[in-house]
């Protein structure tokens, strides 16, 4: 029998102080007799029937404890059905059908004209508990709820906490909220709850857009702050392959918010080691504090009511040790950036009796990151005294911070207050010492002074480098197998090392003697090369402490093509595997022989989606795969697809309507041919979206008790319409994932998963791949 875990942390009845949430230190502890369900995929009962129901029972006890209050409880269970577009993943298309929602809505017993959200979602991606992606914000939001209902002065504005059911199913549930239900039009902004991570401190990483008063909110409110516009920036550029609900309220909502998620311990983010024993109480606290606190100042603000007045610009922000956070309008940032530019400049001109020198030496700077082992070559060629190198290599510096601030600030990247700490502060402190430095020289006084002077931009940086590391280490294990995880964190390495040593490397050529120092930091590269050369360090364990997983997919799948005439031409099963990580097979083949490179499969062009049953358009993350022979699947509810009808229109295209009954998990793949084209379609806007393959995807779930999936298409066919080749117009493919229930597993699949490695983490179903000519 499954064996059951917890689904969602369990609300206990805590005692509530006005503005901090005390949660039990026993909260998240397995042994808690709550409701005990395993992973909660969209559709299966774990997640329609279980959970909401939980949710439910927390959210009556909490209006019953609020009825004699100043506030009202309303709860609303919405069904949503919808779709929409989507850039995430390279493009594709989302239709959902009967997701699930719970809002719940408190205010004022008089009303509320204006409303705030906050957001969490219920449902996990399948085979993982998901216990902080993202039960515990759901948690959160409860006692969050509960304290709030229990305000002694009411609230300003109401403010609507959204349980929703299918987040994991790229952000279906969200939309079908902000877009249909009707509270959703008095909604002023938003705060969701996500997790990149497991437990932590939970990150402001993304905010408005241009709504600097939802960041000045933070800034007066949260008790334990933890904000950088950096990582709204490097989370906008795309450069994580991860979305929140934040784009949904974005940009179908239009309305502004704020994006929190937990960082820490990405390795098992969306794993089977996702459970409750792992989010320290600690990480609950925190997140109880900022988020009653930030959502209490919020419904109580003026700004809320009419927030298009306060829009004007983007905010930087930044936290400076979790202590306080700075936080200023990006015009004024670009004047101080501009200024300490200027002034970098003017400093550089007055200094510089000899261009020649200061061009030589950034030269030299620029060649030395490229080719580090020669600088100390390249720089004695250049016969300059090592007084005067010094401080050309600080002023070369400078010289360099100074053309990144002003790259940042010419592109409107509020991420430039980084190299303007990193131009001021130092600017400032050489200036203020350069009297100390011509009497002693580098004396230990002026050594310490100068390092004081650059304590607090260097201790900042390092700060950011830390999550830098925290988020995009575990990101590479997941980013399949064709980016190069080594490169990237070698490319991080070298510049962490260039950009921290920037102001300090001076001090080599100051002191006395640098054979010594450069021996040891030889030492040092020479012992840590031998090591990672010899295969020291194993990338994966199975440590129950510190799990740090492999992650791979596994369907056994079932595949049928059928030709134009509609008959079956090919057929086939077998266990295909995906490695999610740069690494591929070669570390499992020691242990499963079967699986190598000689069952390695390679795309069919002619076929969509090169054949295979993606589940999301992720093909071009995990171009390797591997195929392995395996008994045909049977699954008790199969698909049943059927053309109902094919016509010409008076347009000259060709409308074709189709209806489909399967899972709750459906992909639906269309792949022209023949300069054919499609025109318009039942989803999303009407307009066909393609995907970065050219080709067109269409992502598929659905509730409890939804109807049969009935959807339409014209295409334009060829201009020679006397020369049909051998693929016809379009190929149509369905893919059928089965993430739960008794059609989940087979014999053969159970036998594979056995052999794994416990190192490994086999995210595994079954599927089935229909493709059909047209």
């Amino acid at each position: 029998m499954k064996k059951w875990l917890i689904l969602v942390v369990q609300s206990c009845k805590v005692s509530v102080s006005r503005s901090i949430l005390h949660f039990p230190p026993h909260l998240l502890t397995p042994s808690l007799p709550c409701v005990r369900v395993g992973p909660r995929p969209v559709g299966s009962r774990e997640n329609e029937v279980l959970t909401v129901n939980f949710l439910l029972e927390q959210i009556e006890h909490i209006k019953a404890d609020s009825a004699s209050g100043p506030h009202s409880v309303t709860v609303d269970v919405q069904k949503p059905t919808g779709s929409f577009s989507i850039d995430f993943l390279g493009g594709f298309t989302s239709y959902y059908d009967k997701v699930s929602n719970i809002a719940v809505r408190l205010e004022p017993k008089a009303g509320a004209q204006h409303l705030m959200l906050a957001n969490c979602h219920f449902d996990s991606v399948a085979n993982s508990p998901g216990a902080s992606d993202d039960a515990v914000s759901c948690a959160v939001m409860l006692e969050v709820l509960h304290s709030l209902a229990n305000l002694s002065t009411p609230l300003r504005h109401g403010v609507v906490f959204l349980f929703n059911g299918a987040e994991e199913n790229v952000l279906q549930a969200s939309h079908g909220f902000i877009t249909q239900h009707p509270w959703a039009k008095q909604v002023r902004a938003f705060i969701n709850l996500e997790a990149a991570g497991v437990g932590g401190k939970e990150v402001v990483f993304q905010t408005g857009p241009e709504n600097p008063w939802l960041v000045q909110a933070y800034v007066h409110a949260a008790k334990h702050p933890f904000a950088s516009v950096v990582g709204q920036e490097v989370f906008q550029s795309g450069v994580i392959p991860s979305d929140t609900d934040f784009r949904i309220y974005r940009d179908f909502g239009n309305i502004p918010g704020i994006d929190l998620a937990f960082i820490e311990n990405g390795f098992i983010y969306h794993t089977k080691y996702d459970t409750p024993d792992r989010i320290l109480t600690d990480s609950i606290q925190r997140a109880g504090d900022n988020i009653l606190a930030v959502l209490k100042h919020l419904a109580m603000s003026v700004e809320l009511a009419d927030s298009s007045q306060y829009r004007h610009g983007n905010m930087v922000f930044f936290d400076l040790l979790g202590m306080v956070v700075v936080a200023y309008p990006a015009h004024v940032g670009t004047i101080i950036n501009y200024l300490a530019a200027m002034a970098t400049f003017l400093y550089l001109f007055k200094k510089s009796s000899h261009p020649s020198n200061m061009a030589n030496a950034t030269a030299v700077v620029i060649l030395s990151w490229l080719v580090t082992l020669l600088t100390v070559l390249i720089l004695a060629v250049l016969g300059v005294r090592r007084l005067e190198l010094g401080e050309l290599y600080f002023d070369v510096s400078l010289l360099l911070w100074s053309a990144a601030l002003i790259f940042l600030t010419a592109n409107d990247l509020c991420s430039a207050y980084v190299p303007m700490l990193m131009v001021a502060f130092p600017l400032v402190t050489k200036l203020l010492l350069t009297r100390e430095f011509r009497l002693r020289g580098v004396s230990m006084k002026y050594s310490i002074l100068y390092q004081l002077g650059l304590g607090l931009p260097y201790v900042h940086f390092m700060f950011l480098i830390w999550v830098v590391f925290e988020i995009f280490t575990p990101i590479l294990g997941r980013c399949g197998t064709e980016i190069p995880p080594d490169v990237v964190l070698a490319t991080l390495v070298a510049l962490t090392v260039i950009f921290l040593s920037s102001f300090f490397l001076h001090f080599i050529y100051l002191a006395r003697s640098t054979k010594w120092l450069l021996a040891g930091l030889g030492t040092v590269f020479t012992v840590f090369l031998l090591l990672v050369s010899c295969g020291l360090f194993f990338p994966y364990t199975a440590d129950p402490s510190a799990p740090r997983p492999k992650r791979v997919f596994i369907q056994h799948t079932t595949r049928t093509f059928h030709g134009l005439d509609g008959q079956v031409e090919s057929k086939d099963s077998g266990l295909w595997i995906n490695s999610f990580d740069y690494t591929g097979m070669q570390h499992i083949t020691p242990l499963i022989p079967e699986i190598n490179d000689t069952i390695r499969t390679s795309c069919h062009d002619d076929r969509p989606f090169c054949g295979f049953p993606w589940f999301l358009p992720i093909n071009f993350l995990a171009k390797k795969n591997w195929y392995l022979p395996a008994p045909e699947v049977f699954p008790k509810s199969p698909v049943k697809f059927q053309l109902l009808s094919k016509e010409e229109t008076k347009w000259g295209t060709v409308k074709m309507t189709f209806e489909v009954k399967g899972p709750s998990h459906m992909s639906l793949y269309l792949k022209p041919h023949q300069d054919a084209t499609l025109s318009s379609w039942s989803f999303g806007d009407g307009t066909p979206k393609l995907d970065l393959a050219g080709e067109y995807f269409i992502f598929y779930s659905h509730g409890l008790d939804a109807p049969v999936w009935n959807f339409w298409f014209e295409i334009q066919p060829p201009r020679e319409q006397g020369q049909k080749g051998p693929l016809g117009m379009i190929s149509v493919a369905f893919s059928a994932h089965y993430f739960f229930g008794e059609d989940q597993r087979t014999v053969q699949l159970n036998n594979m998963l056995d052999r794994f490695p416990k190192w490994a983490f086999a995210s595994s179903w079954v599927s089935t791949y229909h493709m059909y000519r047209y």
